[in-house]
């Protein structure tokens, strides 16, 4: 059987609540950026967004879109496949792997934001996959360490979708816990995986995959090692790396194919509740 019409065939058999499968919350564009290098991710903080591609990190201001500064990988600093970033007391952190590459390797790279100089790494070495995005929350790091079904049916070493991975490290970036992933979000994510997540200002963890317009809202089980699943919503965007403005009242995305950044507005009741 072809795989690639088994996944397809996955994502329309997946059982969902209605409330769930109707997907009937939608992010509100209110604003949009053509950027060059917005091909992986985007960042931000007060002032700027940063757009993430493999090897390029541009800042832009927020207010206008205007560029300001671009970083690129070099000899001295010969990254490969930067991924999802976030922006911590003036320090742009992003995942970083060696993706396509099996085994899997993975670190973190640290920019300053003013002036985009490369500041710092932080190696994981061979370990549960390809690292696509981290956050902070809690006192504590979070980062999902990602597998792809798709180059599972091209290498027997590497694992599919499934495998991919939630996990909580402490400031030192030791593992702390981990969870996995939902059957109705890994059927969304196949043949690819969990691009993009952060927590939101609900205390929910807001999560894309590689492809489609949805992001899933998911919360830690009460047991058990399974995130839960409650709303899928729709977003003008294309899957990639995700990050909320620092008030907790945006959302910037990406859309990849036409090289965007996308700002948008997530309905007043995901921003405000907590469970």
């Amino acid at each position: 059987m072809n795989r690639s019409v088994f996944y397809i065939s996955t994502v329309l058999l997946v059982a969902l609540p209605n409330d769930i499968a109707n997907g009937q919350n939608s992010l509100q564009e209110i604003q949009r950026f053509h950027v060059p290098e917005a091909r992986q991710a985007v960042a931000v903080d007060r002032q700027h967004f940063y757009a993430i591609d493999n090897t390029v990190i541009a800042r832009y201001e927020r207010a206008t879109g205007r560029l300001q500064q671009r970083w690129e990988s070099s000899e001295r600093v010969p990254l490969q496949h930067l991924n999802s970033g976030i922006v911590r007391n003036g320090r742009l952190y992003c995942a970083h792997s060696n993706y396509p590459k099996v085994p899997e390797s993975s670190s973190i790279e640290i920019w300053d934001t003013a002036t985009l100089s490369h500041t710092g790494t932080h190696s994981f070495g061979i370990t549960e996959g390809s690292l696509t995005w981290i956050d902070w929350k809690d006192d504590a790091w979070w980062a999902v360490f990602a597998h792809y079904s798709k180059a599972a049916d091209r290498n027997p070493a590497a694992k599919p979708t499934r495998w991919t991975s939630l996990v909580k490290l402490d400031q030192q970036w030791r593992r702390l816990a981990a969870w996995v992933f939902p059957q109705q979000v890994i059927a969304r994510f196949e043949p690819n995986s969990c691009s993009g997540g952060a927590w939101g200002p609900d205390g929910a963890l807001y999560c894309t995959g590689h492809d489609h317009g949805e992001i899933y809202r998911l919360l830690l089980p009460q047991s058990g090692s399974t995130l839960q699943l409650t709303e899928i919503l729709r977003a003008p965007i294309t899957g990639q790396g995700i990050a909320w403005s620092p008030d907790g009242t945006l959302l910037y995305g990406i859309n990849r194919p036409k090289r965007e950044v996308v700002v948008s507005r997530v309905p007043d009741e995901f921003r405000h509740r907590s469970e």
